[in-house]
Protein backbone atom coordinates (compact mmCIF):
# COMPACT_ATOMS: atom_id res chain seq x y z
CA UNK A 1 0.00 0.00 0.00
CA UNK A 2 0.71 3.86 -0.60
CA UNK A 3 -0.45 6.35 1.15
CA UNK A 4 0.08 10.39 1.44
CA UNK A 5 1.52 11.59 4.06
CA UNK A 6 0.31 15.35 4.01
CA UNK A 7 2.17 17.87 5.84
CA UNK A 8 2.70 20.59 7.89
CA UNK A 9 -0.87 20.54 9.03
CA UNK A 10 -3.06 18.42 10.74
CA UNK A 11 -6.23 19.18 7.81
CA UNK A 12 -5.26 19.15 4.67
CA UNK A 13 -7.11 21.02 1.91
CA UNK A 14 -10.13 19.40 -0.23
CA UNK A 15 -7.97 19.46 -3.12
CA UNK A 16 -5.28 17.43 -1.57
CA UNK A 17 -7.74 15.06 0.28
CA UNK A 18 -9.22 14.66 -3.50
CA UNK A 19 -5.68 13.60 -4.94
CA UNK A 20 -5.31 11.09 -2.37
CA UNK A 21 -9.06 9.72 -2.74
CA UNK A 22 -8.36 8.99 -6.41
CA UNK A 23 -4.52 8.21 -6.90
CA UNK A 24 -3.30 7.03 -2.91
CA UNK A 25 -4.76 3.91 -0.92
CA UNK A 26 -5.39 6.41 1.90
CA UNK A 27 -3.90 9.94 3.64
CA UNK A 28 -2.54 10.43 6.49
CA UNK A 29 -1.37 13.64 8.36
CA UNK A 30 0.32 14.48 11.80
CA UNK A 31 -2.03 14.56 14.89
CA UNK A 32 -1.27 15.46 18.27
CA UNK A 33 -1.36 12.81 20.94
CA UNK A 34 -4.59 13.49 22.90
CA UNK A 35 -3.77 13.43 26.75
CA UNK A 36 -5.63 10.51 28.55
CA UNK A 37 -8.85 11.11 30.26
CA UNK A 38 -8.47 11.20 34.05
CA UNK A 39 -10.04 7.47 35.70
CA UNK A 40 -10.13 6.39 32.43
CA UNK A 41 -7.76 3.47 31.58
CA UNK A 42 -5.88 4.09 28.24
CA UNK A 43 -6.94 1.36 26.17
CA UNK A 44 -3.77 0.07 24.49
CA UNK A 45 -0.05 1.60 25.10
CA UNK A 46 -0.67 3.06 21.53
CA UNK A 47 -1.24 7.00 22.05
CA UNK A 48 -4.58 8.45 20.84
CA UNK A 49 -4.76 11.10 18.56
CA UNK A 50 -6.77 13.98 19.28
CA UNK A 51 -9.68 13.35 17.09
CA UNK A 52 -11.32 16.64 18.02
CA UNK A 53 -8.94 18.82 15.69
CA UNK A 54 -10.02 17.15 12.50
CA UNK A 55 -12.47 17.77 10.26
CA UNK A 56 -15.80 16.17 10.15
CA UNK A 57 -14.60 15.31 6.66
CA UNK A 58 -11.62 13.67 7.76
CA UNK A 59 -13.24 11.31 10.89
CA UNK A 60 -15.85 10.26 8.54
CA UNK A 61 -13.00 9.31 5.94
CA UNK A 62 -11.22 7.51 8.69
CA UNK A 63 -14.42 5.87 9.83
CA UNK A 64 -14.05 4.07 5.86
CA UNK A 65 -10.67 3.23 6.40
CA UNK A 66 -9.26 6.03 4.05
CA UNK A 67 -7.62 8.74 6.48
CA UNK A 68 -5.54 7.78 9.42
CA UNK A 69 -4.38 10.06 12.55
CA UNK A 70 -0.45 9.26 12.34
CA UNK A 71 0.82 9.98 16.24
CA UNK A 72 4.70 10.90 16.06
CA UNK A 73 7.03 9.76 18.33
CA UNK A 74 8.78 12.99 19.64
CA UNK A 75 11.96 11.36 20.33
CA UNK A 76 12.30 11.72 16.65
CA UNK A 77 13.88 14.85 17.53
CA UNK A 78 15.60 13.84 20.36
CA UNK A 79 19.53 15.25 19.39
CA UNK A 80 20.77 13.17 22.13
CA UNK A 81 18.68 10.06 21.40
CA UNK A 82 20.37 7.47 18.49
CA UNK A 83 18.42 4.23 16.99
CA UNK A 84 20.93 2.20 15.27
CA UNK A 85 19.15 2.39 11.76
CA UNK A 86 19.51 6.09 11.89
CA UNK A 87 22.92 7.12 12.78
CA UNK A 88 25.97 5.59 14.40
CA UNK A 89 26.12 6.52 18.14
CA UNK A 90 29.30 9.27 18.12
CA UNK A 91 27.29 10.73 15.11
CA UNK A 92 24.89 13.51 15.58
CA UNK A 93 21.62 13.09 14.07
CA UNK A 94 21.45 14.99 10.83
CA UNK A 95 18.09 15.91 11.19
CA UNK A 96 19.03 17.63 14.06
CA UNK A 97 21.83 19.38 12.50
CA UNK A 98 19.30 20.61 10.30
CA UNK A 99 17.18 22.20 12.66
CA UNK A 100 19.53 23.47 15.15
CA UNK A 101 21.51 24.74 12.30
CA UNK A 102 18.47 26.49 10.15
CA UNK A 103 16.80 27.73 13.84
CA UNK A 104 20.35 29.37 14.60
CA UNK A 105 20.46 30.74 11.58
CA UNK A 106 17.48 32.50 11.30
CA UNK A 107 17.81 33.93 14.72
CA UNK A 108 20.73 35.24 13.53
CA UNK A 109 19.81 36.96 10.36
CA UNK A 110 19.48 40.35 9.81
CA UNK A 111 15.32 40.22 9.68
CA UNK A 112 14.52 37.02 11.99
CA UNK A 113 11.43 35.81 11.96
CA UNK A 114 9.45 36.74 15.24
CA UNK A 115 6.29 34.88 16.42
CA UNK A 116 3.85 37.29 14.85
CA UNK A 117 1.45 40.33 17.10
CA UNK A 118 -1.41 38.21 16.02
CA UNK A 119 -0.75 34.40 16.05
CA UNK A 120 -1.91 32.63 13.19
CA UNK A 121 0.96 29.53 12.77
CA UNK A 122 1.79 27.03 15.38
CA UNK A 123 4.24 24.46 16.48
CA UNK A 124 1.75 22.29 18.34
CA UNK A 125 2.82 20.52 21.68
CA UNK A 126 3.22 16.65 21.88
CA UNK A 127 4.22 17.00 18.09
CA UNK A 128 7.89 18.00 18.73
CA UNK A 129 10.03 16.79 21.46
CA UNK A 130 10.71 19.55 24.75
CA UNK A 131 13.93 20.23 23.60
CA UNK A 132 13.17 21.81 20.26
CA UNK A 133 10.35 23.85 21.59
CA UNK A 134 13.07 24.94 24.34
CA UNK A 135 15.50 25.88 21.53
CA UNK A 136 12.89 27.80 19.57
CA UNK A 137 11.68 30.35 22.95
CA UNK A 138 15.55 30.44 23.20
CA UNK A 139 16.20 31.94 19.99
CA UNK A 140 13.04 33.76 20.15
CA UNK A 141 11.27 32.23 17.27
CA UNK A 142 8.41 30.86 19.44
CA UNK A 143 6.22 32.28 22.49
CA UNK A 144 3.91 30.04 24.52
CA UNK A 145 -0.03 30.98 23.56
CA UNK A 146 -2.69 29.25 25.53
CA UNK A 147 -4.80 27.65 23.08
CA UNK A 148 -7.75 25.67 25.06
CA UNK A 149 -8.76 23.76 22.18
CA UNK A 150 -5.59 21.82 22.12
CA UNK A 151 -4.76 18.30 24.95
CA UNK A 152 -1.99 20.59 26.38
CA UNK A 153 -3.59 24.32 26.75
CA UNK A 154 -0.92 25.97 24.84
CA UNK A 155 0.71 26.24 21.67
CA UNK A 156 3.89 27.83 20.04
CA UNK A 157 3.22 30.89 17.84
CA UNK A 158 5.90 31.08 15.47
CA UNK A 159 5.99 32.79 12.12
CA UNK A 160 5.14 30.68 9.06
CA UNK A 161 8.48 30.84 7.72
CA UNK A 162 9.65 29.08 11.15
CA UNK A 163 6.97 26.35 10.98
CA UNK A 164 7.23 25.00 7.15
CA UNK A 165 10.96 24.98 8.09
CA UNK A 166 10.76 22.80 11.12
CA UNK A 167 7.66 20.11 9.69
CA UNK A 168 9.63 20.16 6.40
CA UNK A 169 12.89 18.90 7.97
CA UNK A 170 11.27 16.46 10.18
CA UNK A 171 8.44 15.10 7.59
CA UNK A 172 10.57 12.49 6.07
CA UNK A 173 11.74 10.99 9.37
CA UNK A 174 8.14 10.65 10.10
CA UNK A 175 7.26 9.02 7.04
CA UNK A 176 10.79 6.72 7.43
CA UNK A 177 9.03 5.58 10.84
CA UNK A 178 5.27 5.02 9.55
CA UNK A 179 6.68 2.82 7.22
CA UNK A 180 7.93 0.60 9.64
CA UNK A 181 4.58 -0.40 10.16
CA UNK A 182 4.66 -2.04 6.30
CA UNK A 183 2.47 0.65 4.56
CA UNK A 184 4.56 3.27 2.62
CA UNK A 185 4.36 6.50 3.70
CA UNK A 186 5.21 9.68 1.30
CA UNK A 187 5.81 12.97 1.72
CA UNK A 188 3.36 15.39 0.32
CA UNK A 189 2.83 18.89 0.78
CA UNK A 190 1.08 22.03 -0.86
CA UNK A 191 4.18 24.69 1.02
CA UNK A 192 6.36 25.32 -1.19
CA UNK A 193 8.79 25.65 1.60
CA UNK A 194 8.32 22.68 3.21
CA UNK A 195 8.86 20.91 0.28
CA UNK A 196 12.48 22.96 0.02
CA UNK A 197 12.73 22.37 3.42
CA UNK A 198 12.06 18.74 3.29
CA UNK A 199 15.04 17.94 1.00
CA UNK A 200 17.32 20.95 1.63
CA UNK A 201 20.84 19.16 2.02
CA UNK A 202 22.76 18.95 5.26
CA UNK A 203 25.50 21.22 6.47
CA UNK A 204 27.00 18.84 8.35
CA UNK A 205 26.37 15.60 5.44
CA UNK A 206 26.76 14.62 1.70
CA UNK A 207 23.83 15.18 -0.44
CA UNK A 208 22.50 13.03 -3.02
CA UNK A 209 21.17 13.67 -6.46
CA UNK A 210 17.32 13.52 -7.38
CA UNK A 211 15.05 14.05 -10.28
CA UNK A 212 12.16 15.94 -10.25
CA UNK A 213 9.53 15.88 -12.61
CA UNK A 214 6.27 17.48 -12.84
CA UNK A 215 3.10 14.63 -13.37
CA UNK A 216 -0.01 16.80 -12.93
CA UNK A 217 -1.12 16.59 -16.62
CA UNK A 218 -1.38 12.48 -15.68
CA UNK A 219 -3.33 13.09 -12.72
CA UNK A 220 -6.71 15.15 -13.32
CA UNK A 221 -8.61 16.48 -10.06
CA UNK A 222 -12.37 17.28 -9.76
CA UNK A 223 -12.90 21.03 -9.78
CA UNK A 224 -13.04 23.19 -6.68
CA UNK A 225 -16.23 22.67 -5.24
CA UNK A 226 -16.48 18.92 -6.01
CA UNK A 227 -18.07 17.59 -2.96
CA UNK A 228 -16.14 14.64 -1.43
CA UNK A 229 -19.26 12.17 -1.83
CA UNK A 230 -19.11 12.74 -5.46
CA UNK A 231 -15.19 11.59 -5.56
CA UNK A 232 -15.65 8.84 -3.77
CA UNK A 233 -18.20 7.95 -5.90
CA UNK A 234 -15.72 7.75 -8.76
CA UNK A 235 -13.31 6.32 -6.37
CA UNK A 236 -15.64 2.86 -6.49
CA UNK A 237 -17.02 2.91 -9.37
CA UNK A 238 -14.20 2.98 -11.77
CA UNK A 239 -11.63 1.20 -9.14
CA UNK A 240 -9.99 -0.79 -11.66
CA UNK A 241 -8.83 2.17 -14.19
CA UNK A 242 -8.15 4.13 -11.04
CA UNK A 243 -5.38 1.41 -9.87
CA UNK A 244 -4.04 1.06 -13.04
CA UNK A 245 -2.81 4.03 -13.49
CA UNK A 246 -1.27 4.21 -9.75
CA UNK A 247 0.00 1.04 -10.11
CA UNK A 248 2.01 1.88 -13.79
CA UNK A 249 2.87 5.36 -12.34
CA UNK A 250 4.73 4.26 -9.19
CA UNK A 251 6.31 1.20 -11.06
CA UNK A 252 7.48 4.17 -13.14
CA UNK A 253 9.26 6.19 -10.59
CA UNK A 254 10.16 3.01 -9.23
CA UNK A 255 12.27 1.67 -11.96
CA UNK A 256 13.31 5.02 -12.83
CA UNK A 257 14.98 5.57 -9.30
CA UNK A 258 16.42 2.31 -9.48
CA UNK A 259 18.11 1.77 -12.75
CA UNK A 260 18.75 5.80 -13.57
CA UNK A 261 21.26 5.10 -16.08
CA UNK A 262 19.04 3.99 -18.28
CA UNK A 263 15.33 6.30 -18.57
CA UNK A 264 14.80 5.59 -22.11
CA UNK A 265 14.71 2.29 -21.84
CA UNK A 266 12.74 2.14 -18.60
CA UNK A 267 10.33 4.10 -20.56
CA UNK A 268 10.30 2.19 -23.54
CA UNK A 269 9.24 -0.67 -21.54
CA UNK A 270 6.56 0.67 -19.42
CA UNK A 271 5.39 3.01 -22.59
CA UNK A 272 2.78 1.05 -23.47
CA UNK A 273 1.39 -0.03 -19.76
CA UNK A 274 1.21 3.83 -19.12
CA UNK A 275 -0.30 4.95 -22.86
CA UNK A 276 -3.09 2.26 -21.86
CA UNK A 277 -3.32 2.71 -18.13
CA UNK A 278 -3.98 6.83 -18.58
CA UNK A 279 -6.38 6.18 -21.89
CA UNK A 280 -8.97 4.06 -19.83
CA UNK A 281 -8.79 6.60 -16.97
CA UNK A 282 -9.49 9.55 -19.29
CA UNK A 283 -12.02 7.67 -20.57
CA UNK A 284 -13.81 7.35 -17.12
CA UNK A 285 -13.28 11.31 -16.45
CA UNK A 286 -14.69 12.11 -20.05
CA UNK A 287 -17.45 10.08 -19.14
CA UNK A 288 -18.64 11.33 -15.73
CA UNK A 289 -20.26 14.53 -15.17
CA UNK A 290 -17.95 16.12 -13.11
CA UNK A 291 -15.81 19.17 -14.26
CA UNK A 292 -12.18 18.17 -13.93
CA UNK A 293 -9.20 20.29 -13.99
CA UNK A 294 -5.02 19.70 -13.83
CA UNK A 295 -3.11 20.75 -11.17
CA UNK A 296 1.03 21.24 -10.65
CA UNK A 297 2.12 18.03 -9.23
CA UNK A 298 6.06 17.56 -8.72
CA UNK A 299 7.51 14.37 -7.66
CA UNK A 300 11.34 14.36 -6.21
CA UNK A 301 12.93 11.12 -6.79
CA UNK A 302 15.94 10.41 -4.61
CA UNK A 303 18.34 8.77 -6.57
CA UNK A 304 20.94 7.80 -3.87
CA UNK A 305 24.87 8.11 -3.09
CA UNK A 306 24.94 5.37 -6.39
CA UNK A 307 23.11 8.25 -8.05
CA UNK A 308 26.28 10.49 -8.45
CA UNK A 309 27.41 9.28 -12.00
CA UNK A 310 29.87 11.09 -14.55
CA UNK A 311 26.84 11.67 -16.74
CA UNK A 312 24.29 13.01 -14.20
CA UNK A 313 24.70 16.72 -11.99
CA UNK A 314 22.63 18.85 -10.23
CA UNK A 315 20.92 21.92 -12.15
CA UNK A 316 20.15 20.37 -15.71
CA UNK A 317 17.11 19.92 -17.30
CA UNK A 318 15.36 17.85 -20.37
CA UNK A 319 12.81 16.26 -21.57
CA UNK A 320 13.11 12.32 -20.63
CA UNK A 321 10.44 11.01 -23.13
CA UNK A 322 6.08 11.22 -23.72
CA UNK A 323 4.31 8.93 -21.42
CA UNK A 324 0.55 8.61 -21.65
CA UNK A 325 0.56 11.18 -24.14
CA UNK A 326 2.16 13.96 -22.52
CA UNK A 327 5.91 15.02 -22.39
CA UNK A 328 7.21 14.48 -19.49
CA UNK A 329 10.25 17.02 -18.47
CA UNK A 330 13.13 16.44 -16.13
CA UNK A 331 15.40 17.99 -13.68
CA UNK A 332 18.10 17.09 -11.31
CA UNK A 333 19.05 18.74 -7.70
CA UNK A 334 20.75 17.95 -4.67
CA UNK A 335 19.07 16.78 -1.67
CA UNK A 336 19.41 15.44 1.52
CA UNK A 337 19.40 11.52 1.76
CA UNK A 338 16.81 9.78 3.60
CA UNK A 339 17.82 8.40 7.29
CA UNK A 340 17.46 4.55 5.66
CA UNK A 341 19.55 5.07 2.43
CA UNK A 342 18.35 1.76 1.52
CA UNK A 343 14.73 2.68 1.25
CA UNK A 344 12.86 1.79 -1.71
CA UNK A 345 10.75 4.19 -2.28
CA UNK A 346 11.70 7.51 -1.13
CA UNK A 347 9.97 10.07 -3.42
CA UNK A 348 8.48 13.42 -2.18
CA UNK A 349 5.55 15.61 -3.46
CA UNK A 350 4.77 19.04 -3.92
CA UNK A 351 1.12 19.63 -5.15
CA UNK A 352 0.35 23.46 -6.23
CA UNK A 353 -2.91 24.39 -5.12
CA UNK A 354 -4.89 26.61 -7.50
CA UNK A 355 -1.96 26.47 -9.81
CA UNK A 356 -3.68 25.15 -13.28
CA UNK A 357 -1.92 23.66 -15.65
CA UNK A 358 -4.30 24.80 -18.19
CA UNK A 359 -6.02 22.45 -20.80
CA UNK A 360 -3.58 19.65 -21.29
CA UNK A 361 -2.39 19.64 -24.72
CA UNK A 362 -0.87 15.90 -25.54
CA UNK A 363 2.12 15.39 -27.43
CA UNK A 364 2.15 13.71 -30.66
CA UNK A 365 4.12 11.95 -33.31
CA UNK A 366 6.77 11.47 -30.31
CA UNK A 367 7.72 15.00 -30.77
CA UNK A 368 6.96 17.82 -28.37
CA UNK A 369 3.65 19.24 -28.58
CA UNK A 370 3.10 21.55 -25.72
CA UNK A 371 5.99 21.71 -23.04
CA UNK A 372 4.18 20.78 -19.45
CA UNK A 373 5.18 23.77 -16.83
CA UNK A 374 8.56 24.75 -16.25
CA UNK A 375 10.39 23.63 -13.28
CA UNK A 376 12.35 26.60 -11.54
CA UNK A 377 15.91 24.69 -11.77
CA UNK A 378 18.49 27.07 -12.81
CA UNK A 379 20.23 25.59 -16.09
CA UNK A 380 24.21 24.38 -15.84
CA UNK A 381 26.86 27.09 -16.87
CA UNK A 382 28.66 26.49 -20.07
Amino acid sequence: MAVMLYHPLVNPPAEVVHQALLYWDGISSVVPRALPVPGRRPPSRTPEPALDLLRPDLRELRDRGLYSPLVVDPDLLYPLHHRPEACPPDEPDPTWVILEDGLRRMAGGGRPPRPPASPGHFIIPMKTHWRLEELLCELGLAEEVQRPDLPEGYALSVAEEVQQFVVGTVVRGIADDASRSGTAHFPYTDREEAHRWALRPSPAGHPVLSWEMELGRLLPLPAPGTPTAEVLAFRERHRDERLRLMRALHRMLGDLRRDYEHPADVLAQLRREIDQAVGDYRAAVRASRTAWVSRSVTVAVALGAAGAGAHLAPGLEWVLGTVGGYTLNVATREIRPAAKEAREHDFSYLHRVGASLGEPHPARHGLLHRAVRALSFPRPRR
